[in-house]
C-alpha cells in the first residue's frame, strides 16, 4: 500500500532514538519493507540514516532473481530533485561502490555494508538496477531532457560494474512511484537502438582512462538508417543539428553526391578521400559473426553530411538514376571514428574538437550543459514549448518528432537560446551585456550568473511575456517617437534600455497574473498583447526616459548627440529610481 507522510512521521517518532538520521530517511526504510518484504531490522541494515551516502540511499540483493538494487529516495512529486543524486553517483558513488577508491572516513555506514554483501554474493548477481523512487510520475521523469543527459553519464560508468564482477553485466535505470508502484520503463518502453553495420579496414586505439576508439570507413547509407530511425536522438550529443543547405560544406557534399549517383561522373570511393570524417559515441561497439554491432549511437560531428544526404535522397526519390545506380550509392563511405567507454566530459571534449570545419560559436558549446537541458524540461513541462538549445534543431523536427518530445505543434516558433539569454540579461538590468554574447558564454562567472538554477523556479509565463517583447522593440520605439519626434529621436539607439524597462513594466504590472494567463502560454504575438506593450511604452517607459534626459549629465549628452550612456547599467538603475518614485516599481529579476 502507498506510503504516506503520516507513516513516515510515525516511523521517525518510533525509531529515531534507535536508528538516528533525518525524517526523510525513513521513507526508504518503509519502502524496503513494503517492496522487498523485509523485516524492519533487515531494512535498517540496507538503508542509509544520515548523509555522505554518495547517491545511494538503500540497497537490496535478490539472490533468487539474481538482481542487485541500488535505490535513491525523494519524498517529492518532482523528478528534478534527482539531479543531485545523479551527480553524486556519477562523480563518486559508482567509484565508491564498484571501483578502487580512496577511503572516506565520513562515508555512510551503508556503503561498508553494501560492499561487504557484494563481496559475498557477487557470483549470485547478474543484473544491477538503479531505482529512483519518488511520489511523482515515472513517465514524466523518463521524458526529462535533463535526466536523460544525466542518465547517459551514469550509464557511462557501467564499465566499473563490469570490472568489479569480472564479466559483462546488465544495468537498468528506472524511475518508480511509491504511490502507484509503477515504473517509467513499464509504463513506456524505451527502445534501445542497435544496428549491424559494415565497417571496413578497422583500427583500434585506447585512451588514457580506458576509452576505446575504432577507426574505419562507414557506409553513408548506414548512417542514414540511424538518422532516419532515431531522428533528433541521433544528434543528442552534438552541439547543433544542421546548417543551411546554402553553407559551403553542404553545397560541396550535395554536388559530390550528384556527381556520383546521378551523373555517374565520379567514383564512389572519391567521397571518402574528400571528407573530413564523422565521429560517433556509442554505448558499445562489438564485432559479432563477421559484422559490427553498434548500440545507442550518437553523432558527435558530421550532422551536415547526414542531413544533406537525407535531403539529397528525398529530392531524388523519383529519379530513375537513384535506382539504377544502387551499387554506387551503397559504395559511398566516410572515414568514421567510433568511441566507447568514455565519460561525459571526455565525449564533450571530443565533440567540441571535432566541430571545427564550420565556425563554432561559444553558445554552441553550451548546448548540452545540464542547465540548458533543465530549461528545455521547464518550458516543455510548463508551456509545451520547444527550447532550441542546439542550433537549427527546431527546423529539423517533424510533427511526429514534436509529439514524441511532447511539445505542442501549435507553437511554430521555439524559445531560442540566444534570445532567452538576452531576456535574462535585460530583466537583470545588465543592458551593457545584451550586445556581447561572446562574453556571456565565454566568461564562466557571467554565464553561471545568467543561467543560475534559480531561473528554473521562476514562472515560465512571465519569462515568455518578457521574451516576446523583443520582437516588438522597433514598433514600440516608433510609438514613443511619435509622441515627440525631436525629443525622442535617439530612441532607436536605446533598444536594450527600452526592452529592460518594458520587462520591469510587465513584471510590476498589478494585473500581471491575468496577462500571464491570457498571453503567457505561447509565442504568438497577440494583438491585445501588443497593445499592452504599446501602453507600457508610451505611458511608462517614455516618461522614465523623458525624466532621465532632463538630468545632468544626460541632458548635455543628448544635446551633443553622445548616446553611449543609454547602454549602461547606471542609466537603467537611474530609470528604476525614477520608476520607484513615480509608481512604486521595484527591480524584479527572474531569479
Amino acid at each position: 500500500m502507498p506510503i504516506t507522510q503520516q507513516n513516515i512521521d510515525q516511523a521517525f517518532a518510533d525509531k529515531k532514538e534507535l536508528l538516528g538520521g533525518l525524517k526523510e530517511d525513513y521513507f526508504g526504510w518503509l519502502y524496503l519493507q513494503d517492496e522487498f518484504d523485509l523485516t524492519s531490522e533487515q531494512a535498517a541494515l540496507q538503508n542509509a540514516f544520515g548523509g555522505h551516502d554518495y547517491g545511494v540511499d538503500a540497497f537490496h540483493i535478490d539472490v533468487e532473481r539474481r538482481n542487485l538494487y541500488l535505490l535513491q529516495f525523494k519524498w517529492s512529486p518532482s523528478y528534478t530533485t534527482f539531479k543531485q543524486s545523479y551527480e553524486r553517483l556519477i562523480a563518486n558513488g559508482m567509484e565508491m561502490i564498484f571501483g578502487n577508491p580512496k577511503q572516506d572516513a565520513k562515508s555512510n555506514a551503508l556503503l561498508s555494508q553494501l560492499k561487504s554483501r557484494l563481496l559475498n554474493d557477487m557470483a549470485l548477481i547478474d543484473r544491477v538496477f538503479i531505482h529512483f523512487v519518488f511520489t511523482g510520475s515515472p513517465e514524466d521523469a523518463e521524458r526529462s531532457t535533463a535526466l536523460e543527459a544525466l542518465r547517459e553519464d551514469l550509464e557511462s560508468k557501467k564499465y566499473l560494474i563490469d570490472q568489479f564482477f569480472e564479466r559483462p553485466m546488465s544495468l537498468v535505470i528506472e524511475y518508480r512511484s511509491s504511490n502507484s508502484g509503477k515504473s517509467g520503463g513499464a509504463a513506456k518502453l524505451r527502445k534501445t537502438y542497435t544496428y549491424e553495420i559494415e565497417m571496413a579496414d578497422t583500427l583500434e586505439r585506447g585512451g588514457p582512462d580506458g576509452e576505446r576508439m575504432h577507426i574505419g570507413f562507414a557506409k553513408l547509407l548506414d548512417l542514414h538508417r540511424m538518422y532516419r530511425e532515431m531522428r533528433h536522438r541521433f544528434f543528442e550529443r552534438n552541439i547543433r543539428s544542421s546548417l543551411s543547405e546554402d553553407e559551403a560544406p553542404n553545397r560541396a557534399i550535395k554536388r559530390s553526391l550528384k556527381q556520383i549517383v546521378i551523373d555517374g561522373s565520379s567514383h564512389p570511393s572519391i567521397f571518402a578521400f574528400n571528407h573530413n570524417g564523422v565521429t560517433i559515441h556509442a554505448q558499445s561497439f562489438e564485432h559479432v559473426d563477421g559484422s559490427w554491432k553498434i548500440t545507442e549511437p550518437r553523432l558527435l560531428n558530421g550532422a551536415q553530411t547526414v542531413t544533406t544526404f537525407a535531403r539529397f535522397l528525398e529530392l531524388n526519390e523519383g529519379n530513375q538514376a537513384l535506382k539504377d545506380r544502387g551499387l554506387e550509392l551503397n559504395g559511398i563511405c566516410v572515414p568514421c571514428r567510433i568511441i566507447t567507454k568514455a565519460s561525459s566530459e571526455f565525449v564533450t571534449g571530443v565533440t567540441i574538437n571535432n566541430n571545427r570545419q564550420n565556425p563554432v560559436m561559444p553558445w554552441n558549446l553550451r548546448a548540452n550543459d545540464l542547465i540548458q537541458c533543465q530549461l528545455a524540461d521547464k518550458f516543455k513541462d510548463d508551456l509545451e514549448v520547444f527550447y532550441e538549445r542546439q542550433e537549427n534543431m527546431f527546423a529539423s523536427l517533424t510533427d511526429a518528432d514534436m509529439e514524441e518530445l511532447e511539445v505542442s505543434v501549435v507553437h511554430r516558433r521555439p524559445i531560442e537560446l540566444l534570445r532567452l539569454t538576452k531576456t535574462f540579461l535585460a530583466t537583470d538590468g545588465l543592458i551593457d551585456k545584451v550586445s556581447n554574447m561572446r562574453e556571456a558564454f565565454e566568461n564562466d562567472n557571467v554565464y553561471e550568473d545568467i543561467f543560475n538554477e534559480k531561473r528554473l523556479k521562476f514562472d515560465s509565463r512571465k519569462i515568455l511575456l518578457c521574451y516576446k517583447a523583443q520582437f516588438r522593440l522597433n514598433r514600440l520605439a516608433q510609438s514613443i517617437m511619435e509622441k515627440g519626434a525631436n525629443r525622442y529621436a535617439f530612441l532607436n539607439r536605446a533598444r536594450n534600455l527600452l526592452w529592460a524597462l518594458l520587462c520591469q513594466g510587465i513584471l510590476n504590472d498589478e494585473n500581471l497574473e491575468g496577462y500571464c494567463e491570457v498571453y503567457g502560454h505561447g509565442l504568438v504575438i497577440e494583438a491585445n498583447y501588443g497593445e499592452w506593450l504599446t501602453s507600457l511604452a508610451t505611458t511608462r517607459v517614455r516618461y522614465l526616459i523623458g525624466d532621465l534626459i532632463k538630468q545632468e549629465p544626460y541632458a548635455t549628452n543628448v544635446r551633443e548627440e553622445n548616446y553611449g550612456f543609454l547602454r549602461t547599467q547606471v542609466v537603467f538603475k537611474k530609470c528604476m529610481d525614477i520608476a520607484h518614485h513615480r509608481w512604486g516599481w521595484v527591480h524584479r529579476k527572474m531569479k
